[in-house]
């Protein structure tokens, strides 16, 4: 380091599998032990037909955030992004803090839910709880971009395999209620259209988390071919464990018990197999607690971006010779996580984060549209989708929006 002054990057150790993991541990959080139940309740029988629904609405964007990934490979993402598409700084700070703040939310809420499910087993007070929770998952973060995946990486596995567990399961024990499966994927006698599409705006938020994985790819290896790749294969594993386990669980269970429960897996699971409850209530746990973790190294690596850009105070893009991380940065983002999780409700968390993202997609698609309408310069990018998925990208994403907004 020349006289003590050379910058200090970030450390680029992120390749396939780990960055797969990451999006996965994202997008696969605690949401879908409880979301599947809901969209149940909604669409009946019909309820996969709402992920499916769901599933094909974010392939739009993934698509779109795909292509701009390997245009524009640069940390606060979505803010680049808009900044180049609308020729707009300005724009782009306002894009970059909306992400950064769809991470606070998101993980504050999902701090909240997992405070709820550790106090069903330990009698302690939810502040100290959450408290605990949000400093020691930031400290983990601090720890390193390596180290932080590796930790959600486990924790992942764990989360996919009680799904698959719980699911293949209830197949293995009860075979026989295989035969309702073309009635599953059949209009006649279900709830009809509108249930279903209400379903898929309820059942869209499982799929939320894989456009975290461009925010971290200045930590990717070879990112032109790893980050189109690893976005399509989060996708794709998302829908098929979604599509087999809402599958199971509406065999399995009458839309008045899922009614019935808050932890529909863990019911299904008793009902099903006759076992595994609390093993469930735990997996869920490993599920929040990754959902906080991995937001908060996304939420970080906005601000970095944003900062390193001079759109932001210069300190939070000072990285850690020792661990390669943005300290500041990540520091910011434990301390705000936690101030918003003590201090809102976990339904209105929830319900902003929702809304949050749903805009940051149509803005990030409008500017995929721009980009290649405009010919505006940016790197060759390794991937080219044709303009009408941007397009239907902005207006599906702009439809839920609206839904969520006046439902």
């Amino acid at each position: 380091m020349s006289n003590g002054t050379q910058k200090v990057s970030l450390k680029r150790g992120l390749n396939l599998p780990l960055l797969v993991l990451y999006g996965l541990g994202v997008t696969i959080g605690a949401g879908i032990y409880v979301l599947v139940g809901e969209v149940g309740v909604v669409a009946g029988k019909n309820a996969p037909l709402s992920f499916l629904v769901a599933g094909v609405v974010v392939g739009f964007s993934a698509l779109s955030f795909a292509e701009l990934a390997t245009r524009l490979p640069h940390a606060a993402a979505e803010a680049v992004y808009v900044e180049v598409g609308f020729n707009s700084k300005s724009m782009g700070l306002i894009m970059g803090l909306m992400v950064a703040g769809a991470g606070l939310v998101s993980s504050a809420a999902i701090a909240l839910g997992a405070a709820g499910y550790i106090r069903t087993l330990v009698d302690l007070p939810s502040w100290l709880v959450v408290s605990v929770l949000v400093v020691g998952l930031t400290a983990i973060a601090a720890w390193g971009i390596v180290e932080s995946v590796l930790v959600a990486s486990i924790m992942t596995v764990v989360e996919i395999l009680g799904l698959v567990a719980v699911a293949g399961g209830v197949v293995a024990v009860q075979p026989e209620i295989l035969a309702g499966l073309p009635h599953v994927f059949s209009l006649e006698g279900g709830p009809g259209v509108e249930a279903i599409l209400i379903g898929s705006v309820i059942a869209f938020f499982a799929f939320i988390g894989f456009e975290d994985m461009d925010n971290v790819i200045e930590e990717v290896e070879d990112p032109p071919r790893v980050v189109p790749r690893a976005i399509a294969i989060t996708l794709l594993v998302s829908l098929v464990l979604y599509l087999f386990v809402a599958t199971v669980t509406v065999l399995a269970l009458s839309r008045e018990e899922l009614s019935g429960t808050e932890a529909p897996i863990a019911l299904l699971a008793a009902k099903g197999i006759g076992f595994g409850a609390p093993v469930v209530a735990l997996i869920a746990i490993v599920a929040t607690v990754n959902g906080i973790m991995v937001q908060i190294v996304m939420a970080s690596r906005v601000l970095y971006g944003l900062s390193a850009r001079d759109a932001l105070p210069k300190f939070l893009s000072a990285v850690s010779p020792v661990t390669r991380t943005p300290l500041n940065a990540t520091a910011l983002i434990g301390a705000a996580t936690l101030v918003l999780a003590l201090g809102f409700p976990i339904a209105i968390l929830a319900e902003w984060t929702s809304q949050i993202i749903l805009t940051i997609f149509v803005f990030v698609n409008l500017s995929l549209i721009k980009i290649k309408l405009g010919r505006i310069p940016t790197a060759t990018p390794s991937i080219s989708v044709p303009v009408i998925v941007p397009v239907l990208g902005a207006i599906t994403a702009a439809g839920l929006l609206v839904i969520s907004l006046v439902g």
